[in-house]
């Protein structure tokens, strides 16, 4: 049995460094200088509720993030909490009221929706395929999915991450991702942690997005992910252009 949960860990940790080149390149070098965006965008941050209460620590990079975004970009902000997605401010062009609409995460269980990819579904189908601009997803989570109980064979292969990464292209939306652990599982087992990036990762590789994190156990700033999160950004810019 040892051996069979160490070879999963094993593998899971090899589908996160396949998939995970981008999440990993600059964590271990200085914060490169801050790449400004060049063109609008259409942005979803989402925040998962239960994260551990660092994560609150980080709201006044993402408010800069989101009022550096260029004029006539759209910014929703949204909470995944309890099994359902709670808009603080729908899409909206008026970036400072995006960023003030930021609040702390609950950082308790009982704020934990067990699955965040259903709620990622329910933001996705908020994207006008009117608009002009690149589309994404910033999802703020531990990309655990433990609806369904935690089996270990089901790392990134659950119905409801499949479901998101079809609905994603359907609407031509990049999925980009911070990991932080959550209150739960992610911040006391291993192996929880490396399921959840591999989710996370699963759903970046193949919407056209890119998953930040470094390591398993602690927290790491925002600072560089969103630096790099912009670098990315406008490479997908440049790509549809």
């Amino acid at each position: 049995m040892f051996r069979k949960v160490s070879a999963l860990v094993t593998a899971s940790m090899m589908l996160i460094m396949s998939f995970g080149a981008i999440s990993t390149a600059g964590a271990r070098t200085k914060t490169r200088e801050v790449e400004a965006l060049r063109a609008p965008l259409n942005i979803a941050i989402l925040i998962q509720d239960d994260l551990t209460s660092q994560v609150g620590n980080e709201l006044g990079v993402t408010r800069d993030f989101i009022r550096s975004l260029p004029a006539g970009s759209r910014v929703m902000v949204g909470y995944i909490t309890a099994g359902s997605l709670q808009v603080r401010q729908p899409f909206t062009t008026d970036l400072n009221r995006a960023a003030n609409s930021l609040r702390l995460p609950v950082a308790s269980t009982a704020a934990s929706s067990f699955n965040p990819y259903v709620e990622v579904i329910e933001a996705l189908k908020k994207f006008d395929s009117s608009w002009k601009g690149p589309n994404a997803v910033l999802l703020v989570s531990d990309g655990l999915d433990i609806s369904r109980g935690f089996d270990s064979s089901s790392a990134g292969q659950t119905l409801d991450i499949d479901r998101t990464i079809k609905e994603a292209k359907r609407r031509n939306v990049a999925v980009y991702s911070f990991y932080a652990p959550s209150v739960g599982l992610t911040s006391r087992s291993f192996m929880a942690a490396s399921y959840g990036q591999s989710s996370l990762n699963r759903v970046a590789h193949e919407t056209g997005g890119a998953a930040f994190f470094q390591g398993l156990t602690g927290f790491v700033t925002f600072d560089s992910y969103f630096n790099r999160l912009r670098a990315e950004l406008n490479r997908q810019y440049a790509t549809a252009s």
